[in-house]
């Protein structure tokens, strides 16, 4: 048995900055010296890029359709081992993806989960909002969340006043920015190889810094129950020899 401290990163939906704070929490981790181990739920490989950018290290997938859960769990506890800390980004909204889902992939590893709450253009709606999520499923440990593109600080103060009336704690809140957007497109994310983006998640990294409260993250981090793992020879990540094949046009 080892802990392994992690957090789960997710959202209500998607475009709501999930992965633009996943990136900022990452590097302000690792500008604290920290060994930062990231982590994708999903198949999605533009977001790991990202990730790669902000840790310094390879950012790895958690897909229960691809590999199971007990594989998940595995993967999981390997390729962290050797970290201080554990970055989950999840994938859409908390809830989406029935058995695929952040919040599944959540209790697999028994991780705590921080929400992103998308705080633009609303007020006191942002506290019922994360109340549904909080209650919606009794089996996930929901410890709280974070404001993200707060506008003023009477909208955080609004935000902040409703959350303390339903009991839900708030880690921070990131002020709205339009140069910590990540580059989009319709489909999405950009991949990194379009795109200089370091400057931008640098940027974010010092904003997480003074907006959030990363000690509190730590200590909920370092708080997760520890995981039943059979310690096996870890593997050397090699990627085995692939025969593939190609059309031909004659």
């Amino acid at each position: 048995m080892k802990n392994f401290p992690r957090l789960v990163i997710a959202a209500t939906q998607s475009g709501g900055g999930k992965t633009s704070l996943t990136c900022g929490i990452i590097s302000a981790l690792k500008n604290r010296g920290l060994k930062v181990q990231a982590y994708k739920v999903g198949p999605d490989y533009i977001d790991t890029g990202f990730h790669k950018i902000a840790s310094d290290r390879p950012s790895h997938n958690l897909d229960i359709k691809l590999v199971g859960r007990d594989k998940l769990r595995e993967i999981f506890c390997k390729t962290s081992a050797d970290c201080d800390i554990s970055i989950i980004e999840g994938v859409m909204g908390l809830f989406d993806g029935g058995t695929a889902s952040t919040a599944e992939v959540a209790k697999i590893l028994d991780a705590p989960i921080i929400l992103i709450l998308d705080s633009k253009s609303v007020g006191e709606s942002a506290a019922a909002t994360a109340l549904g999520f909080k209650n919606f499923d009794n089996d996930i440990n929901f410890v709280g969340v974070i404001l993200n593109r707060i506008g003023s600080d009477s909208h955080k103060k609004i935000i902040l006043d409703s959350l303390e009336k339903v009991d839900i704690k708030n880690f921070g809140a990131v002020k709205r920015d339009k140069n910590f957007i990540l580059p989009e497109r319709h489909l999405g994310l950009v991949p990194t190889t379009e795109n200089n983006v370091e400057d931008v998640i640098k940027k974010i990294g010092v904003a997480v810094e003074e907006q959030i409260n990363l000690d509190e993250l730590l200590k909920i981090a370092n708080s997760a129950t520890t995981l039943n793992f059979e310690n096996k020879t870890l593997p050397t990540h090699k990627i085995p020899a692939t025969r593939i094949a190609v059309a031909r046009d004659e």
